[in-house]
């Protein structure tokens, strides 16, 4: 894919992704303006379906909204309240010991920054980011695995982890897209250019993508 090509890109994929559900963190941030639900819901989502992140979302934040009030749950509460998302109960963990730096650190506000966030143990660079940009609307690049891996069958960057990827696309990707390019990516690449066998035929984008990688598909 040439750099050139990126905005006629941009465009179709905002018009395939319209039918198709938001991804989940996505939806807390849009209906709850709250940069701290956003990093919890985020780190809920990790290695997790998204409408299992969603449902386990709404039973935490029905207990608990702010750092105070959650960081004075029991982890046992924590965990009922977000089983059956992955490895529940070390997140619950992540979660208790975030809530209490929170409050401790940072006056229970969250911080806007990417450095500050991932000084919050348990915090990455692809929820720091996905915080700063739809939890503060300020700019970044959240990379997982979906952004990693169409961004590189696409032929646009040549990357082995999603934090070159992330640095790869700072330097390429044009500024004006970079917070609306993870919900983009991750929307396409969970209902077209999925990871095994992606709808090539039904693609929008295949005039423009170098499909590097791609042994299978449909």
């Amino acid at each position: 894919m040439r750099a050139r090509d990126i905005p006629k890109v941009i465009k179709i994929l905002k018009r395939v992704n319209a039918p198709f559900t938001i991804p989940a963190v996505t939806q807390v941030s849009r209906t709850s303006r709250s940069p701290f639900m956003v990093l919890i819901s985020c780190i809920l989502s990790l290695r997790t379906k998204d409408e299992t992140t969603a449902i386990a979302s709404e039973r935490l934040f029905r207990l608990a909204k702010t750092p105070e009030t959650m960081k004075g749950l029991s982890h046992k509460t924590i965990e009922k309240a977000i089983y059956p998302v992955g490895f529940y109960r070390n997140k619950a963990k992540v979660i208790q010991g975030i809530c209490r730096g929170l409050v401790e650190s940072y006056g229970s506000n969250v911080p806007d920054t990417i450095d500050e966030l991932l000084k919050l143990k348990g915090v990455g660079r692809k929820t720091a980011n996905l915080v700063v940009t739809i939890g503060y609307g300020k700019p970044g690049i959240c990379v997982d695995t979906h952004v990693h891996r169409i961004a590189n069958r696409w032929g646009y960057v040549k990357t082995k982890t999603p934090e070159e990827t992330e640095f790869a696309l700072r330097k390429k990707l044009p500024k004006r897209y970079w917070i609306i390019i993870n919900d983009l990516m991750v929307t396409f690449g969970q209902n077209i250019c999925k990871p095994v066998s992606p709808l090539c035929s039904r693609c929008k984008l295949y005039r423009y993508c170098d499909r590097v990688g791609v042994v299978r598909s449909r």
